[in-house]
């Protein structure tokens, strides 16, 4: 008997100060679950470790799982934009391989940081940021 794959989206916003995850449907419009490191720690230091994101991601395992979501393509995004790191958070890599040991199947993994193309000018004058 072959098992026919539910797909979803699982968005990973990874900064160093939080990690949040959250699963759609495969358009993007209906929530399924989310989850944030805010909600499975108590101190805000740890919000976002690799350990907080491994039990965030399993416990959105376990709800994707309860609404017949068996697959995820993944959407790993960073802070971005003008004065945020582009590069993901430590707790994006963590959440991936927690939500693929977890049995969810894993099809696609993309970065979708934003990326300022020209825009405003940063902050810090005319010589940068002086220590």
């Amino acid at each position: 008997m072959k098992r026919t794959m539910r797909w979803g989206i699982c968005h990973i916003y990874a900064s160093y100060n939080d990690t949040i995850i959250h699963i759609t449907d495969i358009t993007g419009s209906q929530t399924l679950g989310i989850v944030s490191g805010g909600m499975v720690v108590k101190s805000h230091r740890q919000e976002s470790s690799p350990t907080t994101a491994m039990t965030a991601a399993k416990r959105l395992a376990e709800i994707a799982r309860d609404k017949g979501i068996n697959g995820v393509h993944v959407r790993i995004r960073g802070p971005g934009g003008h004065n945020g790191p582009t590069n993901p958070g430590p707790g994006a890599q963590a959440a991936v391989r927690a939500l693929s040991r977890s049995g969810i199947r894993i099809g696609q993994i993309d970065d979708v940081t934003p990326i300022p193309h020209g825009g405003c000018r940063k902050k810090g004058g005319k010589r940068g940021r002086r220590p």
